[in-house]
């Protein structure tokens, strides 16, 4: 049985939602952008959770049909619908963010979700560089902005 080559896995993001953190590893294949979700933290201080760092682990090996089905959160979006894939590096006093754009069904307005790199992970901007030279992404606005003062 033919495999999903993988292109490039973005690694160490999080999402922050009202009432807690979003940890996702994201796997883009040939086919598609898998979201995979590796643990939530609360707000709360009596309820911290390992800050994904088992799952991301355990997930890095997985093959991406594996990673698709590791938890039911976890999607896909097709890479024809993927539409802008925009990091922004991070400086000493901000996170990286990465706006992640597609079209889902016959919406007008695309989706977009935006997240932030923890301060431990690789800054993976030579990745998006090449990434936004790769053939198999023709048709995805790659783009990588460094802030107008990078220092700060």
């Amino acid at each position: 049985m033919p495999t999903e080559p993988v292109i490039a896995r973005l690694t160490h993001w999080f999402r922050q939602r009202p009432n807690s953190i979003e940890f996702w590893e994201l796997v883009l294949t040939n086919e598609r952008l898998l979201w995979c979700f590796v643990g939530e933290s609360y707000r709360s201080l009596l309820l911290r959770a390992d800050m994904g760092e088992r799952d991301r682990d355990v997930v890095a090996d997985l093959p991406p049909d594996a990673v698709a089905t590791y938890d039911e959160r976890n999607f896909a979006v097709p890479l024809e619908a993927l539409e802008q894939l925009h990091l922004v590096t991070g400086t000493r006093l901000r996170r990286a963010r990465l706006a992640v754009e597609w079209r889902s069904g016959d919406d007008i307005e695309p989706e977009e979700r935006t997240l932030y790199q923890s301060r431990t992970a690789d800054p993976q901007r030579e990745l998006m560089t090449e990434l936004g030279s790769d053939p198999r992404l023709e048709g995805v606005d790659v783009t990588v902005e460094t802030p107008r003062f990078p220092r700060l």
